[in-house]
């Protein structure tokens, strides 16, 4: 079913309903509770398997650890006991533990033989948001590791020419791939619209703008809106890219109708703030978001059972059938995002649709958390993605619907702390 197609009504609406925010309110605690299992002693955050025990086979990673620093900074913002020690926890490994301190910028992973020391666009965006988000948290050393993480994009990963992000250098930052990628540019937008909020910065949401201009406006609009993920350093299309690795974690074959969900979502937000702050924003953004969420929706049952696929080819056949949790996650915020937005009914069914998805099929009452990954027939699965590495999708999921579109959330709880009660 795509949105347009949709007739129906609702008496009520779920948001409008105090039993639903409070399911909500529950899910994030449980979530909460069960991403403290990722702490390391020496520092960081741990990748946690299934039944929420940390996996020693990974090595501790940047990515995690900022992402979990992140959601423990909402959760402090919210005054959960044992969140603000979590921040700190967190900063003190981005400061130190993954830090270049000879070259600047952050590590992927602690560095021990065999490590890879490649400093990645899609990394520092999670280490700037994270930093934005303790920052609104008032956690000791998150300012000055939000300026360090600024200098470094500013200096190395922006691009004025390209109004977007590059994707990745060596160490010492000599060299480049001559590859450029929507997803580091996706979660770049979300960075930044957290940097400009933490730093009252505007030049941060125009660039935020800039690269939605670029990936959506631009290239997905004239691709059906379906986003094309991968191009070479002169921004021309690679729609074969990863044929022969279609179920990569970070850069897939095809199209990932995941992604043009967490893109609508960020064109409402970014629509919304620059509204707020300026008064004024682009029309497309809107069009833009709508058309990206019924686009996705090819992915969604097109292999006949139930659950967004993670991706389809350019026909718009599946290619990879395992289905993610995050899409599920990034599908409630979308549909929550667009109905606050438009008042369609249509989101509203979307929303009731992905939330039960997500209750009969994703969440581990068992374990803890949820399933990061199931199979075409809704079984767990490993084939992209191990174990439950940590809760920032779910969480967000379980966060976002309850607030405005604008500002982040970081800012909105810092100022507004009565909001979730």
């Amino acid at each position: 079913m795509s949105a347009q197609s949709f007739t129906g009504t609702f008496t009520t609406y779920w948001l409008d309903q105090p039993e639903h925010h409070l399911w909500l309110r529950e899910q994030t605690h449980q979530l909460i509770a069960f991403g403290k299992a990722a702490r390391l002693p020496d520092g960081g955050f741990g990748w946690l398997d299934e039944q929420g025990r940390l996996d020693n086979a990974c090595r501790p990673q940047t990515l995690v650890t900022a992402r979990m620093t992140h959601v423990y900074a909402l959760a402090a913002l919210q005054g959960i006991p044992g969140a603000a020690a979590l921040v700190d926890h967190g900063l003190k490994a981005l400061t130190t533990l993954f830090h270049d301190d000879e070259a600047g910028g952050w590590f992927s992973e602690v560095q021990e033989p065999g490590a890879s020391d490649t400093k990645e666009a899609y990394l520092h965006a999670f280490v700037g948001l994270a930093a934005a988000s303790a920052t609104q948290a008032g956690r000791p050393g998150a300012h000055e590791l939000l300026n360090d993480a600024c200098h470094i994009i500013d200096t190395h990963f922006w691009s004025d020419d390209e109004g977007a992000m590059r994707e990745n250098s060596d160490r010492f930052w000599t060299e480049g791939e001559a590859y450029r990628g929507a997803n580091s540019n996706m979660h770049s937008v979300e960075a930044f619209l957290a940097i400009a909020d933490a730093l009252n910065a505007p030049a941060w949401r125009h660039r935020a703008l800039s690269i939605a201009e670029r990936l959506i406006h631009d290239n997905a609009r004239q691709a059906g809106y379906h986003v094309i993920e991968h191009f070479d350093d002169a921004w021309q299309p690679l729609r074969d890219y990863n044929q022969d690795k279609p179920g990569d974690p970070f850069r897939p074959y095809g199209v990932t109708p995941g992604h043009g969900l967490e893109w609508s979502r960020l064109l409402i937000n970014l629509e919304a703030a620059l509204l707020k702050n300026e008064g004024t924003a682009p029309d497309w953004l809107a069009r833009d978001a709508a058309a990206l969420f019924d686009a996705a929706l090819a992915g969604w049952s097109a292999d006949g059972a139930p659950g967004m696929v993670y991706t389809l080819d350019w026909a718009q056949q599946p290619v990879v059938h395992e289905r993610m949790h995050w899409v599920m996650a990034e599908g409630v915020c979308t549909a929550a995002a667009l109905l606050a937005r438009t008042g369609h009914a249509v989101y509203e069914h979307w929303y009731r649709t992905f939330w039960d998805y997500i209750d009969l099929y994703l969440i581990d009452r068992h374990h803890g958390s949820w399933h990061h990954e199931l199979d075409r027939y809704n079984q767990p699965s490993t084939t992209v993605w191990s174990g439950k590495p940590d809760i920032y999708h779910a969480l967000q999921a379980t966060l976002f619907p309850r607030l405005p579109q604008a500002p982040t959330a970081a800012q909105w709880l810092k100022r507004h702390p009565e909001t979730l009660r």
